[in-house]
């Protein structure tokens, strides 16, 4: 029988690449297990499709808060704690995280970013590369440190940007990549192999 970490999932909405991450989880030769689903905002989608998924889903409201964003972070690292998580994924979770959970967590929080980083850290990533007048876009699989977007990559996906491509055609192909990339990264991550590059989506198109 395959032993399977705990995994957390962070989400802020609809939580799409939580859901291939449900999927992969699903095969008994996947080396992780969906524990916890964690959301900030109570309206997130996201904690609909991971409850019928039979996943425990908890809403830490960040707006009870107010400015004191490490009190907020305390009730999830509890909640982690809580579930004996090993591994947290953010998955569209659209809050900066502080030093005290980063740390906290050191090395052991996964983000994907739409962008092949370094490239277009932040926001608007898809919009920011047609305006580049790039060739080909993708999306990276990262572990967050305290710079944004600036952590060790563990993977990344590649497609081409087509000449009539607009942000929001780029953003659903790419996507299609995310939820392949995610879990594969996952993947290797818990078995602790070496990062790998995506080509895939450049060559098919």
């Amino acid at each position: 029988m395959t032993f399977k970490e705990r995994i957390a999932i962070l989400i802020s909405g609809r939580g799409s690449n939580m859901d291939a991450l449900i999927e992969a989880c699903k095969k008994p030769s996947f080396p992780a297990s969906i524990k916890l689903v964690i959301s900030n905002n109570p309206d997130a989608a996201g904690l609909d499709a991971a409850r019928e998924a039979g996943i425990p889903t908890q809403v830490i409201d960040h707006h009870g808060f107010g400015k004191d964003r490490q009190a907020h972070e305390r009730q999830i690292d509890a909640a982690l704690q809580a579930h004996n998580i090993s591994v947290v994924c953010l998955a569209g979770y659209m809050r900066i995280l502080t030093p005290f959970l980063i740390n906290n967590w050191e090395g052991k929080i996964l983000n994907i970013h739409p962008s092949i980083l370094p490239l277009f850290p932040g926001l608007d990533t898809h919009a920011k590369a047609i305006k580049a007048g790039m060739k080909v876009h993708g999306c990276t699989v990262h572990i967050v440190t305290e710079v944004m977007d600036e952590g060790p990559i563990l993977g990344q996906a590649i497609v081409p940007i087509l000449p009539d491509d607009t942000e929001h055609s780029l953003a659903k192909r790419l996507l299609k990549q995310e939820h392949l990339l995610y879990s594969q990264v996952l993947k290797n991550f818990i078995h602790k192999e070496e990062p790998e590059a995506s080509v895939d989506a450049l060559i098919n198109g």
